[in-house]
């Protein structure tokens, strides 16, 4: 009777234990499907790209004093604009954070070289995509199209590019403004000469002060330092197609580039960044 007792019990327990190893190797498959469901969302980046995300910093070039598309609030030392929120995209598509995105102050002398030499991933500072650029450094499709224009005081009697005809205008070092003014004075069979300054507040202050007859650069640029002393003429010449900036060789980089920004066209996003800083 015992023995009987004994070995039913020694059967109970085998098959519990039975049992259990038979549940543990149904979890199993399970939280090998989640682990495929896990590697199936993770983003595989080129390897350009890659290198870049495996620092954990995107460094960027930014202008600091370009109202709506990269200005710095001189007191906090924030960025701000369609440009800075451009960054903040491409870092996304990064597997980045807005917090791992580092900022650098440009102007247009500096941003090439600062290219360059490596200190920074990509440029996005209303860089002008022109065919001599594009044989310095590599760029992304179009973002933004603008067209070059004067800002001239109200009470100066100038209505008109023609108006100009011996007066001084104001650009920034190492911009085609001055190129594209020159070309289109020329045209209209008038003279004028040229002062050129480190930052666009300096040429305002330049336009304010007398020192210069009109400030010329992108009229998206100029309607930031528009005031109710002055005016954007109506002239506009030589349209100025905007695009992220990397050093050449980064392809890889380049072609990602081009992906994000037709995914943005495509879904609305990049319509909803200019309506966002008043730029559409």
């Amino acid at each position: 009777m015992k023995k009987s007792v004994v070995l039913l019990l020694v059967l109970v327990l085998a098959f519990s234990a039975f049992g259990l190893v038979g549940c543990g190797s149904e979890e199993e498959p399970e939280a090998t499907e989640t682990e495929t469901e896990v590697e199936e969302e993770a983003v595989e980046l080129p390897a350009g790209v890659q290198a870049i995300a495996d620092t954990g910093k995107l460094r960027v070039g930014v202008k600091a004093d370009v109202p709506n598309f990269g200005l710095q609030d001189a007191a906090t030392g924030e960025f701000e604009g369609m440009e800075i929120d451009l960054a903040y995209a491409l870092a996304e598509r990064m597997g980045l954070s807005a917090e791992d995105v580092s900022f650098e102050a440009v102007t247009a002398k500096t941003r090439g070289p600062l290219l360059d030499n490596g200190q920074l991933d990509v440029v996005i500072a209303t860089f002008t995509i022109k065919p001599e650029r594009l044989e310095q450094w590599n760029f992304s499709d179009p973002y933004y199209q603008d067209e070059v224009g004067l800002l001239v005081k109200k009470d100066s009697g100038i209505q008109a590019l023609a108006d100009l005809d011996g007066k001084v205008i104001g650009v920034a070092q190492g911009a085609t403004s001055k190129d594209a003014v020159q070309v289109e004075a020329d045209k209209a069979g008038i003279t004028v000469s040229f002062l050129e300054f480190a930052t666009y507040p300096e040429i305002n202050a330049a336009l304010e002060s007398g020192r210069v007859d009109a400030f010329s650069v992108d009229k998206s640029i100029l309607s930031g330092y528009v005031t109710e002393d002055s005016v954007i003429l109506e002239d506009g010449f030589s349209p100025q197609d905007y695009g992220i900036a990397s050093k050449l060789g980064t392809d890889e980089l380049r072609d990602f580039i081009n992906e994000m920004l037709a995914e943005m066209e495509e879904s609305g996003e990049m319509d909803e960044l200019l309506e966002k800083w008043g730029l559409n």
